[in-house]
């Protein structure tokens, strides 16, 4: 019998490990000298904790077991379960706290999607008890600064506005309306052409939703022909804010795109919504996500008091396929520094504790210990192919004979 992972389930072979981990190891650095600070949370929650209020759908939630307090499951995401650490172990700190994670999420795929990958790798942040402009532009900044220090040139950002949309949506009834969010959600022009509209002006309406995208000042101007009441003004007036704090801020021209047909798959967020994506192979690579959820925190609080929060998740597997053929990538995993070989069987001993010592005296060189059973020109032709520069050939007394291969 093969023995495979299970459906849904994949292994990181090392190069994949060293990769990933390189793209990691950058993002967490870019964190840093932002101030962030990383937080570790559980992977496995309360059900009622990972579903955020009724805000994540029950069936994307892995399901482990039923405890006589409730049911067990997987996080899907991070943001619910930081959300409850800041509320309920985090109440006396000095606001904003700015935190950061990497970890791994698990999500069920819809249903005849067998062996669809249910196991993902996110690197992010959130940025809680801060609200307004200043806040959104540094998310939205430090999302660029990650994607540039990993080296991506060709990116987007796809900006959209949570409660905008629902404002420009609020004229649909009920039903409509949802069939109408549906249909922008999964971009399906033709579905959206074909519902039962009550007015043919409630159907033109749906189609400019539809399309509108673009650049941000055209997209704006668009909106402002709609009838806006005075809060959806004030958003309209905040996105013109931002999108100038961006361009003024950044040290290149910001490769932002507005798209208020854009709707995020968590429903928890309260105002704006984006995706950072990318072209590889011909292939639509998202990049990162994320928004803002300023009642989100009041789930877990409590006394249900709300508070503003901000924050986005980078998908570690769509970098890496980016990221793939490009100079920066480490295409090969780290050599080995040293092979330390006993010359008899009476100097093994010895080759293990010159082992040691070579990594008592430098922490970063990389050290194996030959495990015998070969002649002394198959070592050298491992050692050869595995890229290993130094052989010691360690005698009982525990005098060595260095060899240099030059690899």
């Amino acid at each position: 019998m093969i023995h495979q992972p299970p459906a849904g389930a994949r292994d990181l072979l090392p190069l994949e490990v060293v990769q990933k981990g390189w793209i990691n190891d950058r993002l967490q650095e870019v964190f840093r000298q932002w101030g962030y600070q990383r937080i570790v949370t559980s992977t496995i929650e309360w059900l009622d904790t990972l579903m955020a209020g009724g805000a994540i759908e029950r069936s994307t939630v892995i399901q482990l077991r039923e405890e006589s307090e409730g049911t067990l499951g997987l996080r899907p995401e991070l943001t619910a379960s930081i959300a409850r650490a800041a509320v309920t172990r985090m109440a006396d700190a000095t606001y904003p706290q700015r935190l950061c994670y990497r970890a791994n999420v698990f999500r069920n795929p819809p249903p005849g999607y067998h062996g669809r990958q249910l196991e993902f790798y996110q690197a992010g942040v959130e940025l809680l008890f801060a609200g307004g402009v200043l806040a959104d532009a540094e998310i939205l900044l430090l999302l660029a600064d990650c994607l540039d220090k990993l080296g991506l040139q060709q990116w987007q950002l796809l900006l959209g506005e949570a409660r905008l949309t629902r404002s420009l949506l609020s004229p649909f009834p009920d039903s409509l309306r949802r069939q109408v969010r549906y249909c922008i959600a999964q971009l399906d022009r033709i579905a959206l052409e074909n519902l039962d509209y009550p007015s043919p002006a409630l159907k033109q309406r749906a189609m400019v939703l539809f399309d509108l995208r673009g650049k941000p000042a055209d997209v704006l101007q668009t909106v402002m022909g709609f009838e806006l009441d005075e809060a959806a003004q004030q958003i309209v007036g905040n996105l013109k804010s931002l999108v100038e704090l961006l361009q003024k801020s950044s040290p290149k021209p910001f490769p932002l795109i507005l798209d208020l047909s854009f709707l995020q798959t968590f429903d928890y967020y309260t105002g704006i919504v984006f995706q950072a994506v990318s072209q590889s192979e011909n292939q639509l690579c998202i990049l990162g996500q994320g928004g803002r959820y300023d009642e989100l925190l009041g789930v877990y609080h409590p006394q249900g008091k709300a508070a503003p929060g901000i924050g986005f998740s980078l998908n570690l597997e769509d970098l890496h396929l980016c990221l793939l053929f490009s100079a920066a990538l480490p295409q090969q995993t780290p050599p080995i520094d040293w092979l330390v070989v006993a010359e008899t069987p009476q100097a093994q001993a010895a080759a293990f504790i010159y082992a040691q010592r070579l990594r008592n005296k430098e922490p970063r060189l990389r050290v194996e210990v030959d495990l015998g059973g070969q002649s002394p020109q198959a070592i050298r032709d491992y050692a050869r192919r595995c890229r290993i520069n130094c052989l010691a050939w360690v005698r009982e007394d525990l005098e060595a004979l260095v060899e240099t291969l030059g690899c």
